[in-house]
């Protein structure tokens, strides 16, 4: 049985509700119109291209219901690749296919759609079923990404991401998260993947959870989730890092993968990023939050500099 806390305790662990989240952060540190710029994924694909942040290679972009009855040649010679719908959220929508196998395509999840599947799926994306609003959309089709050893065997059907939180510049919290059967090969954590808490100045495991729950082992492959440890880490951030100058927002939610190849790329940017983020930490945002409002120096230091001050002042999960 789940126990419930307190708002009081909450407020002993310095834990950013969503209230406080909205008021004091997302409409004090990010102007509406700098919203478009991360809310439609082609915008920001766009964006860091032109400021030299890496992002998975854009294959095909659907616009119009007239584009669908010819999207499944163009889909066939591609080895592997990943559909999402431009302006949706919480993972909603995105398919990620493996391989053609024959007449079907082999989905991450273990399934298998057809042309007919594809196509209907294409329509309704188009039609704006998963974009926020309900709007017509667009449908963006990118390179597979071929995850980093460090995780082999922490992640099911899908590809780990990692979301760092950006304030003003600086990282304050980061954790990776991990597909599961449950969340159908996605990274989203109320779909069921796992979220795993890093500590900031490392990249290493803190804690990990699922539905809010502690877990020591992945539910599904079985490995032990506390000898996760982020190579690179250093690099990554900074990656995060840059992402507040390119987009003008102050308050910001990162979405890295790490490739084999490629190594660190931008997968998303989110200007409401989500609060679970301190459930798989075990720790509250707002002290930090405060602790970087509180920053006498307001000489603007270059992202590295951030980098290197938040791994300092948030080292070991402080």
């Amino acid at each position: 049985m789940r126990r419930w806390v307190s708002p009081q305790r909450l407020e002993r662990y310095g834990m950013l509700g969503m209230n406080a989240r909205n008021l004091a952060f997302i409409q004090r540190y990010n102007e509406r119109s700098r919203y478009p710029l991360v809310d439609d994924k082609l915008r920001t694909k766009l964006l860091a291209e032109d400021y030299g942040v890496p992002t998975p290679a854009l294959r095909l972009v659907l616009r119009a219901q007239h584009q669908v009855r010819r999207a499944g040649s163009r889909l066939a010679a591609l080895e592997g690749f990943a559909m999402k719908p431009a302006k949706g959220s919480g993972g909603k929508g995105i398919w990620v296919i493996l391989r053609r196998d024959g007449e079907e395509w082999l989905k991450a999840s273990g399934g298998r759609v057809g042309l007919a599947d594809l196509q209907r799926h294409l329509s309704n994306t188009l039609a704006g079923l998963y974009s926020l609003g309900g709007n017509p959309d667009a449908v963006l089709v990118e390179d597979l990404i071929s995850a980093d050893d460090c995780f082999s065997g922490y992640s099911f059907e899908g590809v780990p991401d990692i979301r760092v939180v950006v304030f003003q510049g600086y990282p304050v919290m980061a954790m990776v998260r991990l597909s599961t059967h449950d969340s159908d090969g996605k990274a989203n954590l109320h779909q069921g993947a796992v979220g795993v808490g890093l500590a900031l100045d490392s990249g290493r495991c803190l804690r990990a959870v699922q539905f809010g729950q502690p877990l020591t082992l992945h539910p599904d492959t079985g490995r032990p989730l506390n000898a996760i440890k982020v190579p690179g880490w250093r690099e990554l951030l900074v990656l995060a890092a840059r992402c507040h100058e390119m987009t003008g927002l102050g308050y910001l939610g990162v979405d890295l993968v790490l490739d084999r190849q490629q190594g660190p790329m931008l997968l998303e940017l989110n200007a409401r990023p989500g609060l679970a983020i301190q459930i798989a930490n075990g720790c509250g945002l707002l002290p930090r939050l405060r602790r970087v409002e509180a920053l006498a120096d307001r000489r603007r230091p270059g992202p590295a500099e951030r980098v290197a001050w938040a791994m300092e002042a948030f080292a070991d999960g402080r």
